[in-house]
């Protein structure tokens, strides 16, 4: 099985702190968005075995970096999008990787998923999809009366499908999906100059590709600073707090869920809910809740909510609302 995974954007939405690194090291709860989303896999059968091929562009060496040293044990292999042409153009740079089977996933898109049905699946394609109730802003899968994938539709103008693509799909037969992208490259079929997958999907299903969906429940994202507090108030309330541990310290208050760091220094301070203390961190005299603080950032004397403060941060006496990158200083 081969699992890609599309990384490669600038993440604008997410500054300042994707000046310094791409958002997929940004922290939420017990680990970083890439540690997330890999945890999607972990049903998957005999994932250990799988090649993993992750398209990295701005800031990339950092994302190598950081999976050499927490996923030694991996396949994985690497293929640079210099240029931001799109989804589809992404995936056909790894072309030299890819046949046989395969899983894409967004590299900001976190699911709850069983993908334990893979290797007996029949159908030569799969996109999983979730109901919202206005589904105008993404892109849908329409439905034929025989339940089967006809076309997929970016930003529909009514609300009568409401079945959101998630960013996840699996095919069968990967070389057939590159034989799309060729295609779709060839028409020049493009939006606003990038190739978007759904549109090589589409040539698919004109060549009477049998996809089917997959409905999940649980669909997070850390494209922004409001998604990654409001994954991470997700996260915080899904098994990924250790209040009972953080609650050990008798030098502040603790209102779960939270995630404090082992590691993390905690005095004279309230901490929750839903706020996260990252390793090295040294919080004192400060209320801290619905927020995250990253890694071996100080606060002293702060009252800080819906706050997303960088790594190596110092910030003192303030109040508020904060969203500050890494490496700033703000003090009185």
């Amino acid at each position: 099985m081969k699992i890609v995974i599309p990384m490669a954007g600038y993440g604008v939405r997410l500054r300042p702190h994707t000046w310094s690194r791409p958002k997929q090291l940004i922290r939420m709860a017990d680990q970083l968005v890439i540690d997330h989303v890999l945890d999607t896999f972990s049903n998957l059968p005999n994932v250990t075995q799988a090649e993993f091929i992750i398209i990295v562009g701005y800031l990339g060496d950092k994302i190598k970096e950081y999976m050499t040293s927490a996923h030694p044990d991996l396949h994985i292999h690497y293929v640079e999008q210099a240029e931001m042409r799109g989804q589809s153009h992404a995936i056909y740079l790894a072309r030299e990787y890819l046949g046989g089977p395969m899983v894409m996933l967004y590299g900001d898109t976190l699911i709850r998923s069983d993908f334990s049905f893979l290797p007996n699946e029949t159908c030569e394609a799969v996109a999983w999809v979730k109901a919202v109730p206005d589904p105008r802003r993404f892109g849908v899968a329409s439905l034929g009366s025989d339940g089967w994938v006809q076309h997929l539709v970016e930003k529909p103008q009514d609300m009568d499908n409401n079945l959101v693509l998630v960013g996840c799909y699996y095919f069968q037969d990967s070389q057939a999906l590159l034989v799309a992208i060729e295609e779709q490259m060839r028409r020049n079929v493009t939006l606003k100059g990038e190739f978007f997958l759904a549109d090589a999907i589409n040539i698919m299903l004109e060549n009477h590709l049998k996809m089917r969906v997959e409905h999940v429940e649980t669909w997070l994202d850390a494209g922004t600073s409001e998604d990654v507090l409001s994954t991470n108030r997700y996260l915080l309330e899904n098994g990924h707090d250790n209040t009972a541990e953080a609650s050990k310290n008798k030098r502040s208050i603790i209102l779960p869920p939270v995630y404090v760091h082992p590691k993390a220094l905690v005095e004279n301070s309230v901490i929750g809910p839903h706020a996260t203390i990252g390793a090295g961190c040294q919080i004192e005299s400060s209320i801290i809740r619905d927020s995250i603080i990253d890694d071996y950032s100080n606060v002293e004397n702060v009252i800080m909510e819906h706050s997303l403060i960088g790594r190596e941060a110092h910030i003192q006496s303030q109040a508020g609302v904060l969203n500050v990158g890494d490496q700033t200083e703000l003090v009185l």
